[in-house]
């Protein structure tokens, strides 16, 4: 079950590199990265419908991704997520994207910090559709490049410790989306300096 709420974070990471447009680097990037597997984990079954539609239809879909749909559209992702995959996108909701900084999600949709912004949406996406089922605890390569940390802890996955995975295997049709609680943001990128 944890695999699942793992799977609807990553596929909601891919809506939000989808909604930010199209970025060369970006795409090359996400299309020559090895699939990822992770430790099975045992997390409650999402409450979220599987989407039949590709990462960022199944994340515009649903109200509570509003913001990380914008933030893929600010990035120029969108073409990005909405390619032939597969992706695994852990996608934090609204309220992840409410517990940054108060003014710091508009300064990173603003033009001038789209390359941060890109950044930070690549670095919740994972090449490989990652089923919870297929979960395994330790570092997984991120599209931006940089480590993610999966923990386990029974029922419980965790991404670099403190962001929790709430709802798994959030189907698309180019992959799956597990949903997060918190954005994360790659240790090289720090955000007090917008």
């Amino acid at each position: 079950m944890k695999t699942r709420s793992l799977a609807v974070a990553l596929a909601a990471a891919t809506l939000v590199l989808a909604a930010c447009g199209s970025d060369a680097k970006t795409t090359a990037a996400v299309e020559t990265m090895a699939p990822t597997t992770m430790a099975p984990t045992t997390m409650a079954p999402t409450t979220m419908a599987n989407g039949a539609g590709d990462i960022v239809a199944v994340a515009a879909g649903n109200p509570d991704f509003s913001t990380l749909v914008a933030a893929v559209k600010a990035a120029g992702l969108v073409e990005t997520l909405q390619g032939a995959g597969p992706f695994t996108v852990f996608a934090p909701t609204n309220e992840a994207f409410a517990k940054l900084p108060a003014g710091l999600v508009d300064k990173l949709l603003l033009p001038a910090n789209k390359d941060v912004l890109v950044k930070i949406l690549t670095y919740h996406v994972v090449a490989g559709k990652v089923m919870a089922a297929d979960v395994k605890a330790g570092d997984v390569k991120s599209v931006e490049g940089s480590p993610i940390t999966v923990g386990i802890d029974g029922s419980t996955v965790t991404l670099n410790a403190t962001t929790k995975v709430t709802a798994t295997d959030v189907a698309a049709s180019n992959g799956v989306i597990h949903v997060i609680d918190s954005v994360i943001v790659p240790a090289d990128v720090d955000v007090s300096k917008l």
